[in-house]
């Protein structure tokens, strides 16, 4: 099965393109989807731009990465799925619209997600590497079946008080934990 094209119960998993850049955009620009960080919010198309060249050199060294979600009638509903994060772990993480969340799509992105880094591979452990005061991304990490592995300062926040967590579907060593968490 190909990763690239993932259909779920409400949307339309695609590995990003070109023509995704200014959906993209809009979206990672929106004030609103950045409340718990608001420092990594873009505010020009190139970081953007930048962002989707990661996920693609993801989607070429290991055959998966973020995908772009639409409903079935094309609209950007967010994106999300599992990156490759710095060769050591599946990083599953999800943004969506403002308007949609509270609907599962969150969900329904993870579930697709854990899926496709079981097919792709399974020895890489997956995690989820959120702001603890993010409520909605750690209980979709919660209900994902992942567990708490370390808490602790969020290494780069300009609000020093800010505190990250880790979640893994699997035991991490200390060194994988260590530089998972240092950057």
């Amino acid at each position: 099965m190909s990763e690239e094209r993932v259909r779920t119960e409400r949307l339309v998993l695609t590995r990003p393109v070109p023509a995704d850049l200014d959906d993209v955009f809009t979206l990672y620009s929106d004030p609103a989807v950045w409340e718990h960080l608001p420092s990594r919010r873009h505010t020009d198309p190139a970081t953007t731009q930048r962002l989707l060249d990661v996920v693609e050199e993801g989607w070429q060294l290991m055959g998966l990465g973020s995908w772009v979600a639409r409903d079935p009638d094309g609209a950007l509903v967010g994106t999300g799925g599992c990156d490759l994060r710095l060769g050591l772990a599946w990083n599953l993480g999800y943004r969506l619209a403002r308007a949609s969340w509270g609907q599962g799509y969150a969900q329904e992105i993870v579930r697709a997600a854990l899926a496709a880094a079981q097919r792709v591979r399974a020895d890489v452990p997956v995690t989820a590497y959120l702001l603890e005061h993010n409520v909605r991304s750690k209980a979709a990490a919660e209900r994902a079946g992942l567990d708490l592995v370390w808490r602790g300062p969020d290494a780069g926040n300009p609000d020093r008080a800010a505190v990250r967590l880790l979640y893994a579907d699997r035991p991490l060593s200390a060194i994988v934990v260590r530089e998972l968490t240092a950057t």
